[in-house]
Formats: C-alpha cells, structure tokens, sequence
C-alpha cells in the first residue's frame, strides 16, 4: 500500500494545494493530509477551522483523510507506516528549501519525498499572500477551496 502523508500548516488551505491533493490521489493509495502545529507560530485560523476546510473540501474523497501533529514529519511517517511525503513547488526557491529537507529526511529515515509541480494557474497562489488579501478586505475566494470562508 503506498501512503503518503502532504504536511503543512494549511493556513488556510489554497487551490494550489487542493490542486497538488488532487493529481495526487491516482499514484496513491492513501494521502494524509497532516497539519502540523507549532506553538511558536501565529495562525489565521485556528486549528479546527484549518482542519474542517480541508475535510470539507475532500468530503467526497475517501483516498483522503486529515490529521493534526507535533514534530517531525518523519516521526509521523513512522508512527503512521507512510513511506511517502508529498510535496507541492511552485517556484525554483520552493524547490532549493525542500530539496535541503528531504535530503535531510531522507538521511534521518527511508522516506522519500515525491514532489509535484503546481498547476500554472495555481502557482501564484500561497497562503501567506491569501491571508494579505484576506487581512486587507480583498476578494480572496479564487484563491481557495470553496469551504474557505471568513466569518
């Protein structure tokens, strides 16, 4: 069974996400979606409304689950029997800071990391500049699933 844990903070979750997830589910058998928590980190969302946006957004996806954690990815990975992560790059910068961590995961444990290139049309998207247009009163909503809504 290939499992494959895509790590993030999901803050909100993107279109470019939900796009990575997507292309993702046929070389799959499973793909958990685990957010990770960082107490030294300000969030947006809380950690429930980042976990309800993604498990709406993939209600209908049964290859898909979402989880939370603390820790290293590879921890979870072991804890969890994934031999995969999956990681999304939109741009050369995104490749040179996740190649240096997966060389390094893949030193500290035999997982390997599998990345897949956004979509062109979802490759802008991040969800630091979605939270910018969301604190500035922008239309945000084609930058998101449908289930990401301010309240």
């Amino acid at each position: 069974m290939r499992k494959a844990i895509f790590p993030g903070s999901f803050d909100p979750i993107t279109l470019g996400h939900e796009d990575i997830i997507k292309r993702s589910i046929s070389l799959f058998d499973e793909i958990v979606i685990a957010i990770g928590v960082n107490a030294e980190k300000k969030y947006m969302f809380s950690l429930e409304e980042r976990k309800q946006f993604i498990e709406e957004t993939f209600k209908n996806e049964p290859k898909v689950s979402v989880i939370t954690y603390e820790g290293l990815t590879i921890d979870l990975c072991h804890k969890i029997k994934a031999d995969f992560i999956l990681r999304g790059l939109r741009n050369p910068a995104d490749f040179e800071f996740e190649k240096a961590i997966a060389h390094t995961n893949r030193r500290l444990s035999k997982i390997e990391t599998v990345f897949l290139l956004t979509a062109a049309g979802t490759s802008y998207i991040s969800s630091s500049i979605v939270r910018d247009v969301i604190r500035n009163g922008g239309k945000y909503e084609m930058l998101v699933p449908n289930a990401v809504r301010v309240k």
